[in-house]
């Protein structure tokens, strides 16, 4: 019969290991079989500097802490030599590094795991891995959105090489539009004249009858 002590620092492991699972973004459990010692000591390295933790635990513990956090769907996985990886950022990182572990390993298998909230299999955690790193997918976002700037600048810098030598016609055209403003202002003045002309006429057109009066008059007289 377990003593008190043992019982206690079970519970203990229990809880920290719940609080862990809480916290994490997404989990995957593995048999690490036949896996040896230089590989594993690759395999935390890769995980360890990706923030993520790898850690073996009694099964159960590891049963009864997935219990606990709502995970009880894995606790069939709970048998022979596993370990659990968790992850607190990347959701992605645990099925996509442990993966690449199991495709040269054959002893080394994903068994199941867990993402937002869900109980995954092990076909769930192969599909994970398969998406995308969360670096690629910024790449990818940034490159889509820089292409179209691209090709903007390459189309406008092929519109200036091709118009290079016309640069200059413009330049002279405003020179000469500049030279011609003044001739254009000093042209009204000068063709004032004939609106000058034109005020004199009827004065002169108005005299003629003054002049013609005395004619008509005279000649009622001489018929008498």
């Amino acid at each position: 019969m377990p003593s008190v002590n043992v019982l206690e620092n079970k519970k203990a492991m229990v809880a920290e290991l719940s609080t862990k699972i809480k916290s994490s973004v997404s989990g995957v459990v593995v048999c690490y079989s036949g896996i040896t010692v230089e590989d594993d000591t690759k395999l935390r390295a890769e995980l360890r500097k990706a923030g993520i933790e790898y850690r073996v635990y009694k099964n159960s513990i590891t049963s009864r802490a997935c219990e606990e956090v709502g995970y009880s769907e894995l606790n069939q996985q709970f048998v022979g030599m596993t370990a659990i990886a968790l992850s607190s950022e990347d959701a992605i990182a645990p099925a996509k590094i442990l993966k690449n572990y199991a495709d040269k390993i054959d002893t080394f298998v994903i068994k199941g795991g867990f993402i937002d909230n869900g109980v995954l299999d092990q076909a769930g955690v192969e599909t994970l891995a398969n998406i995308p790193s969360r670096e690629v997918l910024v790449c990818k976002i940034m490159g889509s959105m820089k292409s179209p700037l691209y090709g903007l600048a390459y189309a406008l810098q092929a519109i200036i090489d091709k118009n290079g030598g016309e640069t200059e016609a413009p330049a002279e055209q405003a020179e000469v539009a500049t030279e011609a403003e003044p001739v254009a202002e000093t042209a009204p003045a000068e063709e004032a004249t004939p609106a000058e002309a034109t005020e004199e006429t009827p004065a002169v057109e108005a005299e003629a009858p003054a002049e013609e009066a005395p004619t008509t008059e005279e000649t009622p007289a001489e018929a008498e």
